[in-house]
């Protein structure tokens, strides 16, 4: 269909867009246009360039959906003129002037450190703890791979501060991710709160759009009709 939203997914720190495959199949099933980012998150101004070309990539209208510290990068790119909603998946959003190292900063002292380990200008999730602290819910074969084949996450990019941000002039969601043990549930409700977004709650690790595509994909269909809804 001409109208169909085109929807876009844009992969965090640490993996990449082959994790979306299961919402992928999923929403093109549904017969929604569907555009995987491969960004290098070496800085947040060259993410943004690589969502804003998969953007410009169909006319028409699109969905952002960000996991993690894409959720950032879609709240830059979803300026755009041609983005009508944003979808956060466990995800970080931040405010104008903020970069994810300022929201790591606010969280608790006292709770689970995420084991990241900087090396020569980026970060690591350490791979022995990597199935534990990101995916826990992943298959073991699927979350020890993920752990050795990581997306070296650029120190740059982790303190790239955005500007204004898209939430303020587009509809968003959220999809919090409830056993999350490296952006803590509370942290993602309070984040999700400060921007307006519907919530949704679903059991799952970090890696829930790779555990729970299901619950991903019927968010990003509830975005969809809502922000696409034919005027009353």
């Amino acid at each position: 269909m001409a109208d169909t939203p085109h929807i876009v997914l844009v992969h965090g720190a640490f993996v990449d867009g082959s994790g979306w495959e299961g919402v992928y199949r999923l929403l093109a099933a549904k017969g929604f246009k569907v555009t995987v980012t491969q960004h290098p998150t070496a800085s947040v101004p060259g993410d943004v360039a690589y969502v804003t070309r998969a953007i410009e990539a169909h006319n028409g209208p699109a969905i952002l959906v960000g996991h993690s510290y894409g959720g950032l990068v879609i709240t830059e790119a979803g300026r755009h003129s041609q983005v009508k909603a944003l979808v956060y998946v466990a995800a970080w959003v931040p405010d104008e002037g903020e970069s994810v190292n300022t929201l790591i900063g606010r969280l608790p002292t006292d709770g689970p450190v995420p084991p990241l380990a900087p090396r020569d200008g980026f970060l690591f999730v350490d791979p022995d703890k990597f199935p534990d602290a990101f995916a826990q819910d992943v298959d073991r074969a699927t979350a020890e791979f993920q752990a050795i084949a990581q997306l070296p996450w650029a120190l740059e990019s982790a303190g790239g501060a955005i500007g204004e941000p898209a939430w303020k002039t587009r509809p968003s969601w959220f999809l919090v991710s409830a056993d999350d043990r490296m952006i803590p549930p509370p942290a993602q409700r309070d984040m999700a709160a400060r921007a307006g977004s519907k919530v949704t709650e679903s059991p799952g690790s970090h890696s829930i759009f790779v555990s729970h595509p299901e619950a991903v994909a019927r968010l990003v269909e509830e975005a969809a009709a809502e922000a696409f809804a034919p005027a009353a």
